[in-house]
């Protein structure tokens, strides 16, 4: 087995692992393809400057999240796209295994597309601690070496839901240069330089098994100051020339911040912005983070939970993701039929999509031009939004600054 061959093996491809479930013989990649001789040959995926763009999906979820990230999946997905879904060491093998089986089974393109994942080996789902920076880097270098060509990489948790479609996604994003991230930052940090960025921990759930909880030392440090410190919400928008600076680091920068973020309390909310606002990627880094959230004032851990009294002003904001929702939250079902004309447990239908639309037929279980997409009502929407964001960007007073 090739070096290659062995890094695959943390992952279980859903195109195949309903297999798995009764022939325990068999381990990685090779055994899909006597799926794929079954299905219709895959639309040609066109890649590149003059095609559409595609996206890295990161969908995480812990113990019981399950069905939520199914959910979610199905409520995101296009054959264009890469996914990778990641139920943390907590959960049981049985639920990650019963989540591809899931997968395969509702959706007839992944298999036929093989673009959807599930992390075989997962990283501990530790809530403070360097386990889920690790579990994000592990992701976007698994995301490089399985596709070549994605051009963003967005990370979602199976609380997060769409407001809009692939298509739209797609078509707005169309028009936005690709050399952009989307990262809620800012270097006042304020009560958090007492709380968040001095105290040193140390996340067990890295170094031992089954552990989601981590030690706090007595003492603190410095706030640094080889390097501004910056801070803000742990969901991005990464575009793939960064993606590839935080994981090959051909500069030291990236490498020296992971080191002084493995002790940080909740290094997802400081990383990415800390490396992108101390490197050239300053020039190219949007301050927002493309969800709609409702914070406590002053902000608590985490935003409050969403309900059907919020959809007028989730739908109405044009942002294309929000959270936080509860599982089986009706405001879901109102999204996905009124927002997302999606069916329950099926893809969101698409220009891509060819079947009847009919209650005991998926028109997503066949296809034909995976490169053309249909844009609804949403798109404009948030289309007027990015527009908005980005001019303010241009002005460089949003960017990397306090």
């Amino acid at each position: 087995m090739g070096a290659a061959d062995k890094w695959l093996l943390p992952l279980v491809s859903v195109s195949f692992v309903s297999l798995l479930l009764f022939l325990s013989a068999l381990s990685g990649f090779s055994a899909s393809s006597a799926l794929f001789a079954r299905l219709s040959p895959p639309s040609y995926v066109r890649r590149g400057a003059a095609a559409p763009p595609s996206f890295a999906y990161l969908l995480a979820g812990g113990r019981g999240d399950g069905r939520k990230l199914l959910r979610l999946l199905l409520a995101v997905y296009h054959p264009r796209n890469r996914y990778l879904l990641h139920l943390s060491a907590d959960a049981p093998a049985s639920e990650r295994a019963e989540l591809a089986a899931a997968v395969a089974r509702a959706a007839p393109a992944v298999r036929a597309f093989s673009n959807v994942d599930v992390v075989g080996r997962p990283t501990a789902g530790t809530p403070m601690g360097s386990s889920g920076l690790a579990a994000t880097l592990r992701a976007a270098a698994a995301m490089l070496r399985l596709d070549a060509e994605w051009d963003w990489f967005i990370t979602l948790n199976a609380a997060d839901y769409p407001l809009l479609t692939q298509d739209d996604l797609i078509h707005v994003f169309s028009s936005v240069p690709r050399h952009l991230n989307f990262i809620d930052h800012t270097s006042d940090i304020g009560w958090k330089e007492s709380q968040r960025v001095q105290p040193i921990i140390v996340d067990a759930g890295v170094y031992l098994a089954g552990r989601n909880q981590f030690f706090q030392a007595t003492e603190k440090r410095d706030t640094p100051d080889s390097f501004k410190f910056f801070t803000g919400s742990p969901w991005v928008i990464l575009n793939r020339r960064f993606v590839e600076y935080c994981i090959f680091g051909w500069e030291n920068l990236p490498r020296t911040l992971l080191m002084y973020f493995t002790n940080v309390m909740l290094p997802l909310e400081g990383y990415f912005h800390s490396v992108a606002c101390n490197s050239d990627f300053r020039n190219f880094t949007v301050n927002n983070y493309l969800r709609y959230m409702i914070w406590d004032n002053p902000p608590q851990m985490e935003p409050h939970f969403l309900n059907v009294t919020h959809y007028d002003e989730l739908v109405g904001t044009g942002v294309p993701f929000a959270r936080k929702f509860k599982e089986n939250e009706p405001l879901l079902d109102k999204i996905d039929d009124q927002v997302l004309r999606r069916w329950h447990q099926r893809p969101v239908p698409g220009a891509w999509c060819t079947g009847r639309r009919r209650w005991f037929s998926d028109p997503c279980s066949q296809w034909s031009n995976v490169n053309i997409v249909r844009p609804g009502p949403q798109a404009e929407k948030f289309r007027t939004y990015i527009n908005q964001i980005m001019e303010e960007s241009k002005s460089g007073n949003n960017s990397c600054k306090q």
